[in-house]
């Protein structure tokens, strides 16, 4: 499986002081979509296969998608987790943790550690949820289906620092609060009491970071600032570029896809991705071989039906052929089978033999399934190949026995009213 990491670039906030409060809150509102994203490809999600920095049109295609957020845009919570159901959840941290975020809580997007459990500490992730939407918009606007959402750094044990070139640095504390401050290079340091990006600029930094505190942390530095690093830290660095950190970084198991940010789509998503993929140039002969099959089978359908229908042709003229010869007299021919039949039963009358639907054969076939126990019949009732018996008295038993012995004869017998009426069964075509 296939994995893409997507790199989503730092959200604008506004420095400048000489703008307005109400500006610069306008100006922190109006989330920013980034054009071009760095991105790192992988086969595994471990070994970094190829890299570089594009529109999102251009990403390459991945089974998995990965956006990674930077350090400065995600805040941390420590609380501990309420119990409640999942649907009210959210609702239950936001309590919480409320006046605690920078921004209101329904501008605020809210994650879960991964592996927590009710009533025990935990973390809380939180981040500009319009800027956010808006990321995922466009990234889904250009095909690419983010599956989850990381961020670059996280409370860990053992502590982690990491160093990186930037225009302003930001302080970010453990319960998320920031404050810009100018720098050229900072260090986002992750520990188990939450993650904090300082400017190396000035003496905080100094102050935080003691002999004892960094003996056994582990440091990482982009290439541009490697060199600071190593001449702040007084020790070598391992150089690490944005593709190889948000690579090492999708591997944690924080996914800040969640409560109203979940995805829900992926039948969708992989129903249109394999409609895309099918009327494709690559596809074509695909698609020109399933066309040519569907002709074929139209083409045989009709052939076969034209042939089934000239062999039901043949066969009425053949029976057509066989009434006029064997009936002269009939001149007009409608339904071959019937008339035939009623000619037949013309010259049986004719000649004085009983049909199937006579009066004699129908009173043979009930003397020949009497039950046993039943007194003669003292009244009875004949219609053109119906006859009623009297049923009074009979039980259950008897008529399901009486009816059961005249079947494979090919009669019927109904039972209603205390009367039993024995008709022929007629199969299709007219025949008795």
């Amino acid at each position: 499986m296939s994995f893409l990491i997507v790199r989503i670039a730092a959200r604008s906030r506004l420095h400048a002081r000489s703008q307005g409060a109400a500006s610069a809150s306008a100006s922190a509102d109006r989330p920013s979509v980034g054009s071009e994203y760095t991105y790192a490809l992988s086969p595994d999600g471990l070994v970094l296969q190829g890299q570089g920095h594009c529109a999102a049109s251009l990403l390459p295609k991945a089974d998995t998608v990965i956006a990674v957020l930077a350090d400065a845009d995600v805040g941390w919570h420590r609380i501990t987790l309420p119990k409640a159901p999942s649907a009210r959840l959210r609702a239950a941290i936001t309590g919480v943790i409320e006046e605690g975020l920078l921004d209101d809580a329904e501008a605020t997007h809210l994650a879960v550690a991964p592996q927590a459990s009710a009533g025990e500490p935990t973390w809380i992730a939180a981040v500009n949820k319009a800027w956010l939407v808006n990321e995922l918009a466009a990234l889904e606007r250009a095909d690419v289906f983010v599956d989850r959402v990381a961020p670059s750094s996280w409370p860990d044990d053992p502590p982690t620092g990491h160093f990186s070139a930037d225009n302003g640095g930001e302080i970010v504390s453990e319960i998320g609060k920031s404050a810009a401050m100018a720098g050229t290079v900072s260090l986002t340091w992750s520990h188990p009491n939450g993650v904090a990006t300082l400017s190396l600029q000035g003496g905080l930094a100094r102050a935080v970071f003691k002999p004892e505190v960094t003996a056994s942390a582990r440091f990482s530095a982009s290439p541009d600032a490697a060199s600071a690093a190593e001449q702040w830290l007084g020790a070598p660095v391992n150089v690490m570029s944005t593709a190889q950190r948000a690579l090492q970084a999708s591997r944690t198991l924080w996914d800040l896809r969640q409560f109203d940010l979940a995805r829900r789509n992926r039948g969708t998503r992989a129903l249109r991705d394999s409609m895309k993929k099918f009327f494709s140039p690559g596809w074509r002969p695909v698609r020109l071989g399933l066309i040519a099959v569907a002709l074929f089978n139209v083409v045989g359908l009709n052939l076969w039906a034209w042939h089934q229908e000239s062999q039901i042709a043949a066969r009425r003229v053949a029976m057509t052929n066989v009434l006029q010869t064997t009936f002269p007299q009939v001149r007009a021919v409608l339904d071959a089978p019937l008339q035939m039949q009623r000619e037949v039963q013309t010259l049986r009358a004719a000649a004085g033999k009983p049909g199937d639907t006579d009066l004699e054969p129908m009173l043979q076939a009930a003397a020949s399934a009497w039950p046993a126990d039943r007194p003669p019949i003292d009244a009875m009732s004949f219609e053109a190949g119906r006859l009623t018996l009297p049923g009074t008295g009979w039980t259950d038993a008897q008529i399901v026995d009486f009816r059961s012995r005249l079947r494979p004869g090919g009669w019927t017998v109904d039972s209603s009213g205390g009367k039993l009426a024995l008709t022929r069964t007629v199969v299709a075509g007219g025949a008795l």
